[in-house]
């Protein structure tokens, strides 16, 4: 098929695919005489997986290792599951500390809403700084 119809199908602009072409993610591209790319229909999967693994946070440089091999065509088993285990395991991270950021901000609201009767907002602001200013210290020193 041609990188028209390829785009029209995949959902992505024409020099999206050509530039997956060039950073070596598709391998099976066939040049026509008349310079016209001709793509088999197994791109179109590849374009899939390169979509859905760029969805889940995957590098260029990582999708690299996990799609099939350009000499068979065929998937590395171990290394795709290694990958996908290394991504899980980020992903987790970025949980944690997705999920520490969200507690310290909610405690800033709190501290926030919680403005002692007749303080200002400037003074209130002081009042909260000052009290990150010490948690951060605190947490310095206990490292």
């Amino acid at each position: 098929m041609k990188i028209g119809e390829l785009a029209q199908l995949s959902g992505l602009n024409a020099s999206r695919i050509r530039f997956y072409e060039a950073q070596g993610l598709i391998r099976q591209v066939e040049r026509q005489t008349n310079g016209y790319r001709r793509y088999p229909p197994q791109v179109l999967q590849t374009l899939k997986i390169i979509q859905c693994a760029q969805q889940a946070g995957f590098s260029l440089e990582e999708l690299k290792l996990l799609l099939p091999d350009a000499a068979t065509g065929e998937f590395k088993h171990d290394e795709l599951v290694a990958g996908l285990e290394r991504k899980v395991e980020q992903i987790e991270e970025m949980q944690l500390h997705l999920a520490q950021s969200k507690a310290r901000l909610l405690e800033v609201i709190e501290s926030i809403q919680a403005r002692p009767e007749g303080m200002g907002c400037g003074a209130n602001a002081e009042r909260v700084l000052a009290s990150l200013n010490v948690g951060a210290r605190l947490a310095r020193e206990e490292r």
